[in-house]
């Protein structure tokens, strides 16, 4: 049912006293109530009268103006009453769409999937339905049904009539669905098929590079996961946590691989992207690596030099981060890229160049004893 428009009908039960009767016992008892359906006429609540003049036509000029001027709640209020209240409109299903967007604009989720769900067609869909079925998956997506957003994207993979930009940009989302329902393993396969795909085009230029370089920068996501679940732990001992030191590290360099490959790609917003997620590698290993005691087995001298040679890598790690970071900043500014993973790489890098500073300043002189 519409939520413009709500026609309520009150259906009333009234009693109405009888006559008395008298019971076995000669007493009067309560009387037996005579019930009548009393039935109120329909109420049309048609809401947005201002909207009330004006025909689809102007309807659809006047949200498709408000949606050019980012004005989304005026393009839906427009949108929807075509919708509505001109089911027969050659306009309704551009207005089923369009209002659909202005409701993403807007972040209401619901809104924009119950309109994109009335014209999605994932299988045989052309035109509108063919996009409703992308955005559709992509409210899925925000409203966290992963699950449901992966089997309408697997559909739309699997259509051999769309170009290969499309079915390559709903089999990078569906990867990226599936590694947020928490299948990793399943997300590596349909993000490296994917790439497989964009690898073997003679032409590249035939797919939006954004897809290609999302591809490499989740299958980063999935090694830098896995590198966050390894933990150095000194109370294992000495050797174990030079294992799991090894290990992390070939975890990171694997992260860091497909990071920048995804940069290589050269989609602006994920280069930056990847970018700032390398950096954070090295940052997070330098705090762990500082916070990290000795081991126990060490005596105070090995203890000693194992400080040492702890102070040297992070030392590396902190040089590392920060070129990073610093030519991360450089390429976003050359393409004039602005998101969230801008300032983010900003804070860090400061806050990387003052622990270089502190890491680099020469330690204290010792206190020379009396004579």
């Amino acid at each position: 049912m519409s939520a413009t428009w709500r026609k309520w009908v009150w259906v009333g039960i009234v009693g109405l006293v009888g006559c008395r009767t008298t019971g076995s016992a000669g007493r009067d008892t309560p009387p037996e109530p005579t019930r009548q359906e009393v039935r109120f006429d329909g109420e049309m609540v048609t809401g947005d009268p201002e909207l009330a003049s004006l025909n689809d036509e102007e309807l659809f000029a006047a949200g498709t103006s408000a949606f050019a001027a980012k004005e989304y709640a005026q393009a839906v209020r427009h949108f929807e009453r075509l919708v509505d209240f001109h089911p027969q409109s050659p306009h309704r299903t551009g207005a089923l769409y369009q209002a659909g967007l202005a409701h993403e604009r807007l972040e209401q989720w619901e809104d924009a999937a119950a309109r994109f769900s009335q014209l999605a067609d994932a299988q045989k869909g052309t035109g509108d339905a063919l996009e409703a079925a992308f955005r559709l998956a992509e409210t899925q997506y925000h409203l966290e049904r992963y699950t449901d957003a992966a089997r309408l994207l697997a559909t739309l993979a699997d259509r051999e009539d769309l170009p290969v930009g499309r079915r390559l940009e709903a089999q990078v989302q569906r990867g990226v669905c599936e590694l947020e329902s928490g299948q990793p393993e399943r997300a590596e396969t349909t993000l490296r098929q994917a790439l497989a795909v964009y690898d073997a085009l003679p032409d590249k230029d035939e797919v939006e590079n954004y897809y290609p370089a999302q591809a490499h920068f989740f299958v980063g996501e999935l090694y830098r996961l896995r590198y966050a679940e390894v933990k150095l732990d000194p109370a294992k001992g000495a050797d174990t946590l030079a294992n799991d030191l090894n290990y992390k590290a070939e975890l990171l360099l694997s992260a860091q691989g497909n990071y920048l490959r995804a940069i290589r790609v050269g989609n602006g917003h994920w280069a930056t992207a990847a970018g700032t997620q390398i950096g954070a590698l090295y940052e997070d290993l330098y705090d762990q690596l500082v916070n990290s005691p000795a081991p126990k087995e060490l005596d105070a001298e090995q203890a000693e030099i194992y400080r040492e040679e702890l102070r040297k890598k992070v030392h590396v790690l902190l040089t590392k981060s920060i070129d990073v970071y610093e030519r991360t900043l450089e390429a976003a500014e050359r393409i004039g890229s602005h998101n969230t993973f801008i300032d983010k790489t900003r804070q860090s890098l400061e806050k990387m160049k003052a622990l270089l500073l502190q890491d680099e300043a020469p330690a204290p002189p010792q206190a020379r004893p009396h004579s």
